[in-house]
């Protein structure tokens, strides 16, 4: 990611492969449903009834306007129907739901929550393959990339947290990666979908990026990439059959530091527990630009606001201030169950930064949070570690059965 961007390798490898350098991303004998991806067989048909799980395709408008697709596993693989509460998982940034099924469903967070009885729904964010609706606006006009994850926080968490609790009739667990985290964060921060809420699970917690390590993130940082993306026109971050992109990316795999031909370690840190065997996908999800920016100036500022407009003016017009309006993490509840997990070896959510987050949580409630540190794990590991259903997932699933 720009910045926080885990899914960001999923889509560099396509410009990588075109340069002729190692690539990684990830699967396993479920390669080949989710390599035959596309939006008409949805994930469902694609990748969940396969392997023998009941599925549901739902959708819900946000009250901007974009169409969401979400789906539902609402029994495990023997068929008996859900017997706890919902879950909801949000995946991180330039990815989709597919994240949490991607793995054997013994190693697959979604599939492992659908068989311990949970009532399993997958999100995917606005602009990816499965959510590119809206109820106004064409994704090839610009106008339907202006947002940023402030808009996440604002429209789409909400809009699903409320869709599956009307359907459900019950109170929800949430779990987030990366970015998935920092829109929870936020929302959590306002006093939004407590109501809601029965605990988060937050993975690779993102809430500062001052320390940000990803030697890939630094240099599209440093370098300006999506800023100047987005004056060249460029509204949608995606870097498939995108010329430009691809040059830029080029420019910064010249920079010193900066090993294009190990990406994944690049970008998310040495992962210590992913399958080397997993046959190569490409996944390139997009987002929007001006997401990307944000995330550039979270990096840079080192602190966790909303979307600075670059000058005083226009600002004031956003949010009646010069300065854009910060998220405070001290507002969230002391009383909100919170599991938060992370990884020594993360490039991406920095030891240094989750230890900022955690300051500010210091006054929560010592029986409602949960901070689990993993030295060996890296970015990717949480979600596709092939040992992750033992490390994170066990804890978590116990975190939410006193919740």
């Amino acid at each position: 990611m720009a910045t926080q961007i885990l899914g960001i390798l999923f889509c560099v490898s396509a410009a990588a492969a075109a340069a002729g350098t190692k690539v990684y991303s990830f699967n396993s004998q479920n390669s080949t449903s989710v390599s035959s991806l596309n939006a008409k067989d949805g994930i469902c048909k694609s990748v969940v009834e396969p392997l023998g799980y009941a599925c549901q395709e739902h959708t819900v408008t946000t009250k901007d306007g974009y169409i969401l697709s979400l789906q539902r596993m609402p029994s495990g693989l023997s068929g008996q129907a859900a017997d706890k509460p919902p879950v909801l998982l949000q995946h991180g940034l330039i990815v989709d739901g597919v994240t949490w099924l991607m793995s054997l469903p013994d190693e697959s967070l979604a599939f492992i929550l659908a068989d311990n009885g949970y009532d399993v729904w997958i999100s995917n964010g606005r602009g990816t393959r499965f959510s590119r609706g809206h109820a106004s606006i064409d994704p090839y006009d610009s106008a339907y990339w202006d947002w940023t994850w402030d808009e996440l926080a604002a429209y789409d968490l909400p809009a699903t947290f409320q869709y599956v609790h009307d359907q459900t009739g019950q109170n929800l667990h949430y779990v987030g990666h990366s970015q998935g985290t920092l829109i929870a964060l936020a929302a959590f921060s306002q006093g939004k979908l407590l109501n809601m809420l029965r605990s988060a699970v937050l993975l690779c917690p993102v809430a500062y990026l001052n320390h940000l390590t990803s030697p890939f993130a630094r240099g599209v940082v440093d370098l300006f990439v999506p800023e100047d993306l987005y004056w060249l026109g460029q509204h949608e971050f995606s870097l498939l059959n995108r010329p430009v992109v691809n040059k830029l990316l080029e420019d910064i795999c010249i920079m010193p530091g900066i090993d294009c031909s190990d990406l994944l370690t690049a970008i998310t840190g040495p992962n210590c527990c992913l399958n080397s065997s997993r046959t190569k996908i490409f996944l390139d999800q997009s987002t929007a630009t001006k997401n990307i920016i944000h995330l550039a100036q979270m990096v840079r500022t080192g602190t966790i606001a909303m979307y600075d407009y670059g000058n005083e003016n226009d600002n004031m017009d956003h949010y009646g201030q010069p300065t854009p309006l910060v998220y405070n993490m001290t507002s969230i509840p002391n009383d909100l169950p919170l599991f938060l997990g992370y990884g020594g070896k993360d490039y991406l959510s920095d030891v240094r930064d989750v230890q900022v987050l955690l300051d500010n949580l210091k006054d929560h409630d010592g029986d409602k949070l949960v901070v689990q540190y993993t030295d060996e794990y890296a970015h990717a590991d949480f979600i596709l570690g092939v040992n992750a259903n033992q490390i994170v997932y066990d804890p978590a699933i116990a975190f939410f059965k006193i919740n």
